[in-house]
């Protein structure tokens, strides 16, 4: 087989494929909000949107490609077939665009929906109200649990840099002070060398006096 016709026919397999994932993924958007448990999920249509949206871009690129090839394409029949694919598949790629577009506005109108069914179950009577109060103070109690612990460790955390700042500058002042005593004590044994030599001259001038007296009266 031609190796451009083989890179044809790569790059059309994988743009089918990436369009069925893109297509599922924008009907998972679509359909966000529907259930308790996707309402409860974190950046949930955040993520979908982000891989629908990489979809969109990858579907781009192998049109891209797949325009690149065709006019490289060993026969004509072959040239006119792969550029009406590629216009049909332009066409699809647009339309994803407008169903993902249309599927976003469909899942806030579902979180709209879900949050107001909320509301009125919570404001209800009846015990299925009454648990989901409950639940809903308990996870609030917890909340405020967490948020306390969270402020007592930054709180001793604080106070453990405070401590540490403060053991710091008592080191400080306790190495200035060696530093202090070490030269008074330094300037001590100067003065005391100075001292010593000043007695020794001292006495030697006594003897030396008393030798001379003692010449004179002999």
């Amino acid at each position: 087989m031609d190796k451009v016709v083989e890179e044809v026919e790569k790059v059309k397999k994988e743009w089918d494929e990436t369009y069925k994932k893109t297509q599922e993924h924008i009907e998972a958007i679509a359909d966000y909000g529907k259930s308790a448990r996707a309402k409860e999920e974190n950046n949930s249509l955040a993520r979908l949107n982000g891989i629908a949206q990489d979809g969109l871009a990858l579907l781009s690129s192998f049109l891209f490609t797949l325009d690149l090839l065709a006019p490289q394409l060993p026969s004509e029949p072959e040239v006119q077939s792969t550029r009406a694919l590629l216009q049909s598949s332009k066409t699809l790629t647009q339309n994803l665009r407008l169903n993902l577009r249309n599927a976003n506005l469909q899942a806030k109108a579902n979180l709209r929906k879900a949050a107001q069914e909320e509301r009125e179950l919570l404001l209800g009577g009846g015990e299925e109200s009454t648990v989901r109060r409950r639940n809903l103070q308990t996870k609030a109690g917890m909340t405020s649990a967490a948020e306390s612990i969270t402020e007592s460790l930054r709180r001793t955390r604080q106070l453990m840099v405070q401590e540490v700042e403060r053991n710091t500058s008592t080191l400080m002042t306790l190495d200035e002070s060696t530093g202090v005593l070490k030269k008074a004590e330094s300037e001590y044994k100067g003065h005391r060398s100075l001292l010593m030599r000043t007695r020794n001259l001292l006495s030697t001038m006594q003897r030396q006096d008393v030798i001379d007296r003692y010449g004179k009266e002999k």
